[in-house]
């Protein structure tokens, strides 16, 4: 199912839908960090310096931003709020101003070696499925971690809502484009 950002009563109604789903327990957005221009990072780049990274852009730190809005409008004043350890990511939660920010290095890319994304995966959905999933909760990733619990390539800042469902299986319940 998926919901879009604009246009005309019935996308009013997905959209209120969409955060009504959000709000539910055992549910949790995973959303891709905000624009940053280019692809992947420069060689020989560090997790703990944000200069050797990609980063966001002034209209990413704008997106971040309103997405933050977006939460706040839809009576998500507050979340649990977890991100990658890069900067792009953490810089996209802080913007939110959803809550305190904990890294988590489970939500972190693993574009430059795949050989890491089975067990990090893995990894990522036992740590979801012993989460305390009772408040709204937000997750900051990469494009990678979301399309490999979701199965959908999302855009910069894209919000995807998931629901734990018995048994541990994550179920897609819908998106929201927010470039």
């Amino acid at each position: 199912m998926a919901f879009t950002a604009g246009g005309g009563s019935r996308a009013v109604s997905a959209q209120s839908d969409f955060w009504a789903v959000l709000r539910r327990p055992g549910s949790f957005a995973l959303i891709r960090h905000a624009t940053a221009p280019g692809t992947n990072d420069p060689p020989g780049f560090r997790l703990e310096d944000c200069a050797t990274q990609r980063n966001l852009s002034a209209e990413g730190r704008a997106q971040a931003s309103r997405v933050g809005d977006l939460f706040r409008t839809n009576s998500i004043a507050k979340a649990e709020v977890y991100s990658s350890q890069w900067c792009r990511c953490l810089d996209t939660a802080s913007l939110m101003k959803l809550g305190e920010v904990r890294p988590q290095p489970l939500l972190n890319s693993f574009f430059q070696d795949r050989s890491r994304e089975a067990a990090q995966i893995e990894a990522l959905r036992q740590w979801i499925g012993q989460l305390d999933l009772a408040k709204p909760a937000v997750f900051v990733t990469h494009q990678v971690v979301v399309t490999a619990i979701s199965q959908i390539f999302p855009g910069s800042g894209e919000i995807v809502v998931m629901q734990r469902m018995a048994g541990g299986q994550l179920s897609v319940q819908g998106r929201l484009p927010t470039a």
